[in-house]
Formats: structure tokens, sequence, C-alpha cells
């Protein structure tokens, strides 16, 4: 692949920066919990170094791969094509899912006290 096809993608890098800082803390922390399980573990300081590097190199390889910067940039465009809605949707259909989880709620929790006074009852 040729360098001017790596030319600046700014949502394409924003999806190695946010995978990076996944990555990072998920390394640190199975790192952690498998070294943990076989052997003492080291300082946090060194887990962190540990999980910094190797979240520096893969994201690396992973950014000079042509497949993998491909499919994120492939990514990106089909992001591009989203009709993303309103923030006037986006608060109407919000103010619905509050509503309709409140009302399952109640029903769910008049049930439950119903159903919990009915055992009682019985078992009593």
């Amino acid at each position: 692949m040729a360098q001017q096809d790596l030319a600046p993608n700014k949502p394409v890098h924003l999806m190695y920066l946010c995978g990076a800082i996944v990555m990072f803390y998920l390394l640190q922390w199975t790192t952690a919990w498998v070294w943990g399980t076989f052997a003492p573990l080291p300082s946090e300081f060194q887990m962190t170094v540990m999980a910094g590097v190797a979240t520096l190199v893969i994201t690396a390889v992973l950014y000079r791969h042509e497949r993998a910067y491909k499919f994120c940039d492939d990514v990106a465009g089909e992001l591009k094509k989203v009709t993303w809605p309103t923030g006037k949707e986006v608060r109407a259909s919000t103010i619905v899912v509050v509503v309709v989880t409140l009302i399952a709620a109640v029903i769910l929790g008049s049930m439950d006290y119903g159903w919990g006074r009915l055992t009682k009852w019985l078992y009593e």
C-alpha cells in the first residue's frame, strides 16, 4: 500500500485511538488476572508499562497492516452514509423509552408484590 493511501483520515485515526485505549485496559486487567493465577504479580507500574508497550506494538502493527487499515477505512466510509437522527428525534425516543420502562417497572413490581402476598398467604 502506498504511503499516500494512509493519508490523514480522522475517523480511522479515532477508531485506532479508541481501540488502543480499550485494548490497553483489557490487556492490563487480563494480564494481571492471568499472571496472578500462576505467579505473584509484579508491581502495578510494571503491569501498566507491559500493557502499554503491548498496546503500542499491536496498534502500530494493525495500523500498518493493509487489510486492517482498509477495513477501518471502509467502516468510516459506511458511517458517513448513515442518516443520523436529529436531536429532537433522539429526545422523543428517549422519553418514550423512559416512559415505557417506568410502566413496565410498575407492572412487574405490582405482579411481584401480588405474587409475594399470595405465596405468603398460601405458605402460612
